[in-house]
């Protein structure tokens, strides 16, 4: 099978995926959610006029020449509403988010107001509505505040909360199911013998998963045996995982047995290499209705390519647009050779320039397994295939590093 371009590879795994189906979510567990449905105030904010100051309730009219001395006839705090109407020459102490006694059309600040003995004396005029939140000043009831779509935010769930929804119509959170794979790996905290690494794949990509949204399913580590890996894969599928990710063994070496256990349990294969550096060695298919990505074994190419391929993929079941990470321009801080046939991701550091440039300098050495390299790291810089020799200055993309 040909190297798949990047794009291609991509849009190969988006096309056999959609949106998952949609639930209700209590509202304290939406937040990261996609909407199946808009959204509409069942209440009008705020529902009546309520004073946005510490002050008096007065009549405008009361205060046409100043200084005017009023009687105080009683308090009005948040959440307790006057029981009487204010008068003419009556007044109300009244406190943020009190509501506005009947009679009463503005606030007078208490800095400009003098109490004594049950009167106040009013020493500055003040028009009718001066410091009074109208009713529906924020949002009317029937208003659709939150459309269908919408990826919900710490201030969506906020709005949403004080439109009375005590939960909302989301698409379900994607399953992501991790598998590591190899007979050298050995979990952090366990001793090593000679030829022995440890596991650290799996740990970036369960808390990719996690930043975006997902339950995640750690199967752990099997070793390279046909019998473990597809005991696993049937796991994953048992625990209803809406993705499989296997990290090392997609490719088709002796040791490699990954793609020959999906095989037997009726793997789909939508491709395994791609035009890509790191990462060649990725593969993508379906079994029923679990899409899986076999990803390098090497942690870099792991990680880059879960960036490029595992968070889009996660991003669409979730029903969200925004699936790939944004590339943004940056001003290149070192020559770069001329490219190869595959797609490169760089990992490059960033410091701020003339202008407001960032400026990007890919860093020295690049090897897959630099793990420490790519922590240091602040980005990806992208060189197309083929592209030319550049120089320091020239301009070039980049992906920030914010996972």
């Amino acid at each position: 099978m040909a190297l798949m371009p990047v794009a291609d590879a991509l849009a190969s795994i988006l096309q056999t995926a959609t949106s998952l189906p949609g639930e209700n979510a209590p509202l304290a567990e939406a937040a990261g959610r996609v909407l199946t449905e808009d959204i509409a105030a069942q209440t009008t904010q705020p529902p009546a006029d309520v004073s946005a100051m510490d002050g008096y309730a007065v009549r405008a009219a009361d205060l046409a020449a100043v200084p005017v001395t009023l009687t105080i006839i009683g308090e009005v705090a948040a959440g307790h509403p006057l029981a009487r109407d204010v008068k003419e020459e009556e007044a109300a102490r009244i406190f943020t988010g009190g509501v506005m006694p009947i009679g009463t059309d503005t606030v007078v600040i208490q800095e400009n107001a003098t109490r004594t003995d049950g009167m106040v004396t009013i020493n500055v005029a003040a028009v009718a509505g001066k410091n009074v939140r109208r009713a529906g000043l924020d949002f009317a009831q029937g208003d659709v505040l939150l459309p269908k779509g919408r990826y919900l935010t710490a201030r969506d769930l906020m709005l949403a909360a004080a439109m009375n929804h005590a939960e909302l119509p989301v698409h379900r959170a994607p399953k992501v199911a991790v598998l590591g794979t190899g007979d050298e790996l050995i979990l952090p905290g366990t001793p090593a013998q000679a030829g022995q690494i440890f596991y650290s794949n799996g740990f970036a990509l369960m808390a990719l998963a996690r930043q975006e949204g997902c339950g995640v399913i750690d199967l752990g580590i099997v070793p390279d045996r046909v019998e473990d890996t597809v005991a696993a894969v049937r796991s994953a599928r048992s625990l209803g995982a809406d993705i499989l990710v296997t990290c090392g063994g997609a490719s088709v070496g002796d040791h490699d047995l990954v793609q020959k256990s999906l095989a037997a349990e009726g793997l789909a294969l939508s491709f395994w290499k791609v035009a890509l550096r790191p990462g060649r060695p990725v593969m993508h298919g379906r079994l029923g209705d679990m899409q899986v990505l076999g990803l390098p074994g090497n942690p870099v190419s792991s990680y880059v390519c879960a960036l490029l391929f595992l968070v889009p993929l996660i991003r669409r079941l979730a029903g969200r647009t925004d699936l790939s990470a944004a590339t943004e321009s940056a001003l290149l801080g070192a020559d770069l050779p001329a490219n190869d046939e595959r797609m490169d991701f760089l990992r490059a550091t960033l410091a701020p320039g003339r202008d407001g440039d960032l400026v990007a300098t890919s860093l020295p050495i690049q090897d897959s397994s630099m793990m420490a390299a790519l922590a240091k790291a602040d980005c990806l810089l992208i060189r197309e295939p083929y592209a030319p020799a550049a120089k320091a200055g020239d301009r070039c993309a980049i992906v920030k590093l914010g996972f």
